[in-house]
């Protein structure tokens, strides 16, 4: 598939989702990035605002087969993984697979479980597989975990441990919609007869490989690459950060550049896409000293100031004269 196809198809399915969840097209697209980056997306925010819907549309729109897990404070790891189960008809073990052999996994409200069950979710984020009594079992191609959680202020919420964190690609916030987003909501709903809205299959499970293979080919500048080295070391040299951004973050902030750019239909990435990005890529990498949190600084704010205190690398206009010129 060439990048002004994936662009195109990028674009259908963004538009499908957003027929059924009320969000700004930046949020949806940044989700999409992550899937096209073959990594797992963390959304964040209070309750109600569509994070579940979220996750069912994309896997809707993406013609991927769903399951969800629902997190909750006595979830065993066998309940995500399966276990196996003795079988009268044989008179021996069969493995019973769990809720996470599927192409799209919600893990919906993550952090309601302690984090020896949030863990169970690691091997499977990082190997795309499972091993249950030393047997490993493989996961369904494609595979991505499609996570929420409630802000930690809320009550009866275990944070992320810091390995589960990073195993994310993305993590973004859905924010409340705006007044008109809101009126719009109730318009649909008095339109249709089922509480849940439909959503348009767009693709299948061949082309989202096809899609995924498409960022492989985006081209990075070489200046490109030294700025997100840059913007990396950066955190971990600010006062108020206790551990920076970790090399598998350079590497995943390299990833979502360039699906970033395939999302957007072009063959190599500019600065705008890294810029858009690394937000979402770095923030939730970034643990903050006991000071910094009292003074309420937040990670957000490190991650901006540090994009501001990195000069922009002037890369891309050849790539548009290119273009313009074939």
């Amino acid at each position: 598939m060439d990048h002004e196809t994936a662009g195109e198809l990028s674009g259908r399915i963004v538009d499908a989702i957003g027929e059924a969840v009320i969000a700004n097209r930046q949020f949806l697209e940044t989700t999409l990035t992550g899937i096209l980056g073959r990594g797992h997306v963390l959304l964040e925010d209070v309750p109600g605002t569509g994070k579940t819907l979220t996750a069912r549309s994309f896997a809707r729109a993406l013609g991927l087969s769903f399951q969800r897990i629902q997190f909750t404070p006595d979830l065993l790891p066998a309940d995500i993984t399966g276990s196996n189960v003795y079988s009268e008809k044989t008179g021996e073990f069969e493995f019973s697979r769990g809720p996470v052999f599927a192409n799209v996994v919600l893990a919906d409200e993550i952090n309601r479980s302690p984090p020896k069950t949030q863990a169970a979710l690691l091997e499977a984020m990082g190997e795309k597989q499972v091993t249950v009594d030393g047997e490993t079992h493989d996961l369904p191609e494609p595979f991505f975990v499609i996570a929420t959680q409630n802000p930690v202020e809320q009550e009866g919420t275990f944070g992320l441990p810091e390995a589960q964190r990073d195993r994310f690609m993305i993590k973004t916030t859905m924010g409340y919609p705006s007044a008109d987003g809101e009126r719009l909501l109730l318009d649909r709903r008095a339109n249709r007869t089922a509480q849940t809205p439909t959503v348009e299959q767009v693709v299948d499970a061949d082309q989202v490989r096809a899609l995924q293979q498409v960022p492989e080919g985006v081209d990075v500048d070489p200046r490109l690459r030294d700025y997100m080295v840059t913007l990396a070391r950066r955190t971990r040299r600010d006062d108020r950060v206790h551990v920076g951004v970790s090399p598998r973050g350079i590497q995943k902030l390299f990833e979502a550049s360039r699906a970033a750019a395939a999302v957007d239909g072009r063959s190599y990435v500019v600065p705008d896409d890294v810029k858009r990005v690394v937000g979402p890529v770095f923030t939730h990498r970034i643990v903050l000293t006991a000071d910094a949190s009292v003074r309420g600084v937040g990670r957000y704010d490190v991650v901006h100031d540090v994009v501001e205190s990195v000069e922009v690398p002037a890369v891309g206009q050849q790539h548009e004269a290119a273009s313009g010129s074939s």
